[in-house]
């Protein structure tokens, strides 16, 4: 593990961002780029913001936060992202193609040694990883929202990852503050197809009026403890994330129980896509 000293990630949105921030406050170099104009700039003032009110709340120094911010770096593609690093994580958007796509160029550029991470939170990391001539060098590393909060890191491991990479993935997760749980390649995981499981069944619930989105949600925060109820959990990872982990695990299982809600359909459709538009089960302010 100490051997890792640079880490890309590609993609900069909700949890690129984030990944790149663990990264560096764990002392690594990182470089984080996407292939949006601007978003590079945009995931690095966040992690600026985020590292500011960890200054303001005492959780840690403005030298720390300073040495954090020097370790941070745009890229403007993949290629310059990726060449030299020795773990690449990638944090684009849900979309099995356009991951295989990226992939692909990432094994063209990428080290050797370095080891490919998807951060999908519920495709298929075989499917992937063959898109490269290095299976056994892809794994999955699950993180969650917020990441820097977050305690959580999934590693998912295929038939055909190394167990020297499913080792170096739980060490690096630990070195970035996280507690990693390995699990098997399969639909949705152990967390997402928890998590959608409950969420979608919470939905069903408001369309039927068994109770209002917010005590829906206190159910769970007040009778189970769950930090945060699954309804706004839907609005903080995002409807349309929600939606299309549905509807993958709706084909890939054919369990009706995935079938996503007439209310998930329509929310998604009007555009009201949680806490990121400010309007989804709930209504936020803006940031």
């Amino acid at each position: 593990m100490s051997d890792v000293t640079t880490v890309a990630v590609i993609g900069a949105g909700t949890m690129g961002h984030g990944i790149a921030q663990v990264a560096a406050q764990a002392g690594c170099t990182v470089r984080l780029a996407d292939a949006v104009p601007g978003a590079a700039a945009r995931g690095l003032a966040r992690v600026r913001k985020n590292l500011d009110g960890a200054v303001e709340r005492g959780k840690t120094t403005p030298a720390e936060r300073d040495a954090a911010l020097a370790r941070l770096v745009t890229a403007d593609a993949v290629d310059a992202c990726a060449r030299d690093a020795d773990l690449i994580v990638e944090a684009v958007p849900e979309d099995l193609d356009l991951k295989r796509a990226l992939f692909a160029r990432l094994d063209a550029v990428a080290p050797e040694r370095a080891l490919l991470a998807t951060n999908t939170s519920s495709l298929s990391v075989a499917v992937i990883a063959a898109a490269t001539a290095r299976p056994a060098r892809v794994l999955g590393m699950h993180f969650f929202n917020p990441v820097h909060l977050m305690k959580l890191v999934e590693v998912v491991t295929h038939a055909g990852t190394a167990p020297a990479s499913t080792e170096l993935a739980v060490a690096l997760a630990r070195r970035f503050g996280k507690e990693p749980i390995v699990v098997r390649d399969s639909p949705g995981f152990a967390s997402s197809r928890l998590g959608v499981a409950l969420g979608l069944e919470a939905m069903r619930m408001l369309e039927e009026s068994v109770a209002s989105a917010e005590d829906i949600d206190r159910a769970m925060t007040l009778g189970y403890n769950h930090p945060v109820g699954p309804l706004r959990l839907t609005d903080l990872v995002g409807l349309d994330v929600r939606l299309a982990i549905a509807r993958y695990l709706h084909r890939a299982l054919g369990d009706g129980r995935f079938a996503p809600p007439a209310i998930l359909e329509r929310l998604v459709a009007e555009g009201k896509l949680g806490r990121k538009t400010g309007q989804g089960f709930f209504i936020w302010p803006a940031e």
